[in-house]
């Protein structure tokens, strides 16, 4: 999948879109003005029944709501909800600058569209489901998926309309978070503004949540949820099984380690000509690791060049298996 990407983004690269992460909280930011500003212009519209992704509704004319789904926002408006929202925002602005553009875009992207998917996925077991109720003509298909609920023994049964108006890009902000735990597994995080935690054991916790959710929402007979989870995560899963190096080569550890090697590259091409000092005195050498800088005035220690590096680079044994090989471009 990693090769995928990178012909990918060497063909479509110049047309991902700048500052996504942004873009998705403008996104948020105009839900919840219609979704207090249309019932106030509006008495009784629900701005949601007109956006939601609703598959029915979609295949019988209303295909904006491909897209206007986007802006339904994941929760009511409070201060945490500003905090998140911050946190999400400033955390795919840390993966969109270590990915790049391009392959941000892609997973947010994959998201939305696995979330499609799995809408439709559940239209068509919904039609199943309730494929008595409509050959019996107690209900109509537009009732069926354009209302909430209804009553049945006493009891409220939620309909396919209230499980579609439930969508949201929720569960593709925590995808966001989820690789940014996976990328930086010890960045650390004030959890309530006072706990210090490294983001790998929220990730962990989270992905426990989950697990749990979409167990307990199948046998709560709630399947859709469980189906929605895993559309809307099925981008991470891809890209953490499918470019476990896309994880791995930003993590902080790999990147203080490469930097620490270029650092020691530099010092040897800049140190060329085996100079050393010995005993407060400059000398000539005859051998000299292009790593550590030592030379065979600095005890009994084995020389070797290496014959993978572009170049007369000398090791000592130390290095000369543990090296990065250095190759011309």
């Amino acid at each position: 999948m990693s090769k995928l990407l990178f012909r990918l983004e060497r063909k479509y690269g110049k047309y991902a879109i700048s500052n996504l992460s942004l873009i998705l909280v403008m996104c948020y930011v105009a839900g919840y003005i219609f979704q207090y500003l249309v019932p106030m212009i509006f008495q009784g519209v629900s701005i949601i029944e007109w956006i939601s992704l609703n598959p029915y509704k979609i295949l019988h004319g209303q295909v904006w709501r491909l897209f206007t789904w986007i802006l339904i926002p994941p929760r009511q408006l409070d201060f945490w909800t500003l905090i998140m929202l911050y946190f999400y925002y400033s955390i795919g602005k840390t993966m969109e600058s270590v990915w790049g553009d391009f392959r941000y875009n892609v997973y947010i992207f994959s998201g939305i569209l696995f979330t499609i998917i799995g809408a439709f996925v559940v239209y068509g077991f919904a039609y199943l489901q309730f494929s008595d109720m409509l050959n019996a003509a107690t209900i109509t298909a537009e009732d069926l998926f354009g209302l909430a609920a209804y009553m049945k023994n006493g009891n409220i049964v939620m309909l396919p309309g209230y499980w579609f108006n439930s969508i949201s890009t929720y569960f593709i902000c925590m995808s966001i978070f989820l690789a940014f735990a996976a990328t930086f597994p010890d960045t650390q995080v004030l959890l309530l503004f006072i706990i210090p935690i490294r983001v790998k054991i929220l990730g962990i916790v989270y992905g426990a949540f989950l697990a749990f959710t979409s167990v307990q929402s199948l046998v709560n007979g709630q399947w859709y949820v469980t189906v929605n989870i895993l559309m809307s995560l099925l981008n991470f899963i891809l890209f953490f099984f499918g470019t476990r190096d896309l994880f791995g080569k930003f993590r902080p550890s790999d990147m203080r380690r490469k930097a620490n090697y270029r650092k020691s590259i530099r010092w040897a091409q800049v140190n060329a000509g085996n100079e050393a000092t010995h005993n407060g005195k400059s000398v000539i050498t005859r051998h000299k690791c292009a790593i550590c800088g030592r030379t065979e005035l600095d005890g009994d220690i084995e020389f070797r060049f290496c014959t993978k590096c572009d170049g007369n680079y000398e090791y000592c044994m130390d290095h000369l298996y543990t090296h990065e090989h250095v190759k011309r471009i």
